[in-house]
């Protein structure tokens, strides 16, 4: 009976059309977003959008569809190979000749023809090994040396590398997926805290160690604190967000993509929506957002295998995470991060690697309790 019910059937069809509203959404959101800024770097209002879709979204798409159709199960098998694939990604990025920076951060490959963030591929690639790592020790899984020093020497790894980049926005999300992975696999309580103490010292003495970070945090508390410096862009968007009002001033209509509000078709475009389409559609935005990842959580708890159900955690919590702090930060309940909102913000690497997340996720659907 067991081996009846694991035959393939149809997919989740509530999660392909969320997913599918949401990119369609924010492929209209970004060409309103981007309108400003590509004229006045390209001389084309659409350069952002066209972009977008010609080499993220149709290649993502492509990736998708090829992931869709592959059994999950055999991402399994090659886990540790696409883990060690990552770590050397984010080894390469601190090579000056394959690497570029921006904003004093080397995050980016550069292999001429495009270019590649390792950490937006890190993140899906630790989530696989965790997820096969975590079903493999399912029996010694609260054991402190066989399971615990393990995951905490892997979990170092990448957080050694990605901190030196630095990207302290993307290593919380790793570290919280990390964590989420590893209490639904079953994991000590008592481990998950030592875990959090560790992870919360770590992030103190990043914090402390670089100025910018520290100021983030005084802005984040008082966002009267450098008003023209680094509170700019939290206050800007505030104001944006503040302009929608009810029903917002309109599509296409925002003031602060005129070069007020920095990164407006990046990490700064939930500001831009809130402001052209207002307090009742950009909640209803919002909710779809919700019930998107609410439905990756379903898919995950009807998962008869242990690989695809904490595969599908790990997704659901690092969409859910990352698209919290971006929406949290342009209404002022979170710090800046830099975080992109997934599916929505213009970029490369991180809208491939979600859409393959999505596509894995739609094969685990197929293979679910019904």
């Amino acid at each position: 009976m067991r081996q009846k019910n694991q035959k393939p059937h149809n997919p989740n069809y509530q999660l392909i059309t969320a997913f599918t509203i949401i990119l369609i959404f924010g492929l209209i959101m970004l060409a309103s977003a981007s309108q400003i800024i590509g004229m006045d770097k390209f001389q084309d209002s659409y350069y952002y959008l066209k972009h977008q879709l010609f080499f993220s979204i149709l290649p993502g798409l492509a990736l998708l569809i090829i992931v869709a159709r592959i059994n999950y199960k055999t991402w399994e098998k090659i886990a540790l190979p696409i883990f060690i694939f990552s770590i050397i990604l984010l080894i390469l990025v601190f090579i000056p000749q394959l690497s570029y920076g921006h904003g004093g951060a080397n995050r980016w490959l550069n292999t001429g023809l495009f270019s590649i963030q390792p950490s937006e591929i890190a993140k899906l690639g630790f989530i696989i090994f965790l997820a096969a790592l975590f079903k493999q020790k399912k029996e010694d899984i609260q054991n402190f040396h066989y399971t615990f020093l393990p995951f905490l020497m892997y979990l170092g790894i990448i957080t050694i590398l990605i901190a030196l980049e630095p990207d302290i926005g993307t290593l919380s999300v790793i570290i919280i997926t990390a964590l989420a992975i590893y209490w639904v696999a079953n994991a000590k309580f008592i481990h998950i805290i030592s875990l959090i103490l560790i992870g919360l010292l770590i992030f103190f003495v990043l914090i402390k160690a670089a100025p910018y970070r520290m100021a983030r945090i005084a802005t984040f508390i008082n966002p009267e604190y450098d008003t023209q410096g680094i509170s700019y862009q939290i206050n800007q968007s505030t104001l944006a967000v503040g302009a929608g009002g009810w029903f917002g001033q309109g599509l296409l209509q925002s003031k602060q993509k005129y070069q007020y509000l920095p990164e407006a078709a990046g990490d700064s475009i939930f500001a831009v929506i809130a402001e052209e389409l207002g307090f009742i559609f950009t909640s209803l935005f919002v909710l779809l957002y919700i019930c998107f990842i609410i439905i990756m959580f379903q898919i995950a708890r009807k998962s008869f295998d242990g690989f695809g159900k904490l595969t599908a955690v790990g997704i659901a919590v690092w969409l859910a995470y990352q698209g919290l702090v971006n929406m949290g930060a342009m209404v002022k309940i979170m710090p800046l991060t830099g975080l992109p909102l997934p599916f929505i913000s213009y970029g490369g690497s991180a809208m491939i690697v979600s859409m393959i997340a999505i596509g894995i996720l739609i094969n685990i659907s197929k293979y679910t309790k019904v």
